[in-house]
């Protein structure tokens, strides 16, 4: 690809007749499809890549993933597309066959020559709509280098969302986080909380979001934007083949513990930022919710923004900005609504992998908030969204992704 930007797909091209060859057949070309272009940013990461599996399950989406693979393999890539023809139908049209073929781009979102190289591949009013899920996303690395974290996830959000409007691309599912409620004052947390994030992470994400929400106010006929504030996803998909890898030590609580009973990481106790929140037991509570309920989400999400959508009309809608009425730009949050502390994640993690677990107290970590429990009550409401599973079915598909793949996807990506 020009510009930097890579199509690093093993099993489909391009070719200049605008036909797509897959495994050596060929099949109808994108333009006469029926099957909508959606770019997906962060596609190879844990919840990029159960993200694209989710679109291209309906057979309705063509999807192609931009990642510059800093946190995520290619290889998970190849994983969906496995799931993908294992789930075809028999005799499957030229377009189910087409949905299961995931385009990967490798791309640095934040250069715009390389989003651009990307994006106008589709031509003018050929890409549908995206799904924003790149960013660097820990807390506590937040504060040790903060202005990476701005350049990274506020600059590639808005040239991303300046690249799409040069190419008539005007609907986007971005995903935002928690983190921007800070200490909320009710839990669990409406989406009416103020916005008041205590990291450079959670900041650089109100600060997209805001940037969002203004470019819907400027431009109500046009522009779509859903914000996805969603809290803690776990697990994996039940087939075990996609999971949570991430590149060096695991800063997220699941796949620490994971890795440390798989016996990747040699130690047996875990350390406990801080017991004297004010929680049930002094522990930091979190909502945890599977990550295929997530990936759902977004689906839902993206669904939304389909023409004659009343999803912006709804009285309960809300989001930071614009008054009602004013642009087509809502946040919703996604999560389970029941909150659970370390403790009751370690406990849970033993019972399912069965390793004895340990725990020591240290201090409190800098970003940390005592309770982040959503109230997913809107989007229950407005999207139709449902966490449907449980942390027993979170920890047992964890844990079976990572037996299955005890050093991951592959140490040769």
């Amino acid at each position: 690809m020009e510009n930097g930007a890579e199509n690093v797909s093993e099993s489909v091209y391009v070719a200049t007749n605008g036909t797509h060859k897959i495994n050596g057949a060929s099949a109808t070309s994108t333009q006469a499809s029926s099957l909508k272009n959606i770019i997906i940013t962060g596609g190879a990461g844990y919840i990029g890549s159960h993200t694209v599996l989710s679109l291209i399950l309906t057979r309705k989406y063509r999807v192609a993933s931009i990642d510059n693979f800093h946190n995520a393999y290619p290889a998970s890539l190849d994983r969906v597309q496995e799931i993908a023809r294992q789930n075809l139908p028999e005799n499957p049209t030229d377009d189910d066959i087409l949905s299961t073929q995931v385009q990967s781009f490798k791309a640095d979102l934040t250069k715009e020559d390389q989003v651009r190289s990307v994006v106008s591949s589709f031509g003018h009013g050929g890409l549908w709509g995206v799904i924003h899920i790149a960013a660097y996303k820990a807390v506590g690395e937040s504060n040790e280098i903060p202005l990476a974290y701005y350049e990274n996830n506020v600059s590639a959000t808005l040239l991303l969302a300046k690249v799409m409007e040069e190419y008539g691309c005007h609907r986007l599912v971005y995903s935002s986080s928690a983190t921007v409620y800070g200490i909320p004052p009710i839990v669990p947390i409406p989406e009416i909380t103020k916005l008041d994030a205590m990291s450079p992470y959670g900041r650089s994400k109100v600060m997209s979001e805001t940037i969002l929400s203004d470019l819907c106010r400027s431009k109500p006929d046009t522009w779509k934007v859903i914000s996805l504030r969603y809290f803690n996803p776990a697990g994996a998909h039940p087939s075990g083949l996609i999971g949570e890898e991430p590149r060096g030590r695991p800063g997220n609580l699941l796949p620490l513990l994971a890795h440390m009973a798989v016996g990747r990481i040699k130690e047996a106790t875990l350390k406990v930022f801080g017991n004297d929140y004010p929680t049930p037991d002094g522990a930091c509570v979190r909502d945890y919710l599977h990550i295929c309920d997530l990936a759902d989400g977004h689906l839902l999400a993206l669904e939304a923004l389909e023409d004659g959508s009343t999803v912006f009309d709804h009285p309960d809608g809300v989001g930071i900005g614009p008054k009602e009425g004013e642009g087509k730009y809502r946040a919703f949050n996604l999560g389970k609504g029941q909150g659970l502390s370390v403790f009751n994640i370690v406990d849970a993690m033993r019972k399912a992998t069965g390793f004895d677990f340990q725990t020591v107290i240290v201090g409190r970590r800098a970003g940390d908030v005592p309770d982040l429990t959503a109230d997913p009550t809107l989007a229950r409401k407005i999207l139709g969204f449902e966490a449907k599973h449980d942390l027993e079915s979170m920890c047992r598909d964890l844990w079976n992704w990572q037996t299955k793949n005890p050093e991951g996807y592959t140490t040769t990506q």
